[in-house]
Order: structure tokens, then sequence, then C-alpha cells
């Protein structure tokens, strides 16, 4: 199994970014892979630039500990195993997001790493803009 782990400072308070991670059908409003997306019933939908598709499983929504957490269970991404942790973390006056994932097989980690700091990035332009 393979895991893939980035963070970023973000230059607002823990909840405003807690908020914007949390809103789990909002996705695509940051993640910059991801044209469409909408949650329901503990699941996400989302469709990639090029028309993939992801269905996910909401596993945590900690509001306490903000961490959210979902696992890709069909659609285009070859995986076997997945798993997606945010944690946003109290950093002064701003947040320490970190974003891991573990997934096999672990060809599709070189894949992913770089979708991932990108959602990064993303999610850190979308609140400090």
């Amino acid at each position: 199994m393979a895991t893939i782990r980035h963070h970023a400072r973000i230059d607002r308070s823990p909840d405003e970014v807690w908020r914007a991670v949390a809103d789990a059908g909002a996705i695509s409003t940051w993640f910059p892979l991801i044209e469409e997306s909408s949650a329901q019933d503990g699941r996400r939908f989302c469709t990639l630039k090029g028309g993939g598709k992801l269905e996910e499983e909401i596993v945590t929504t900690n509001d306490e500990l903000r961490r959210f957490q979902y696992r890709i269970t069909a659609g285009d991404m070859p995986v076997e195993f997945h798993l997606g942790t945010v944690d946003v973390l109290p950093d002064g006056h701003s947040s320490l997001v970190v974003y891991s994932t573990d997934v096999t097989p672990d060809e599709v980690a070189e894949q992913m790493d770089g979708v991932l700091a990108e959602g990064l990035a993303g999610l850190k332009q979308h609140l400090e803009a």
C-alpha cells in the first residue's frame, strides 16, 4: 500500500477551512480536477475534467477533530483500496491542512500524487482569494 501526504498553511481560521472541507458536495469549487460534484446519503459523486466519474463513500466527518475521510468505491480510477484523509489543524491564527491518501495498487499513487497536491493548492487559493 502506498501513502501520499501533502500539507499547506492556509491564512484562514480552522473553522473557516473546515467548513469548506466538510462540505463534501462542494469539492468542485476548490479541487481543480473535479468539474462537478454532489453528495447525498453518505456518498459523494464527482465528474472529473475529461468526463471521468468517481463514486465515494464518506467515511468520517468529525467536526471536533476537523477530520474528513472518504473512500473511492466505484468509477474510472483503477484502485483496489483507497482512503483519503483531510485534517484541518490550528496553526496560530491560520490553519495547517494535511491531506493524505492510502491507496493500492502502488502505481496509482504516482498518478494521484500531483493531483492531490493540486487539490490542496486549489483549496488554499479558493479560501485566500
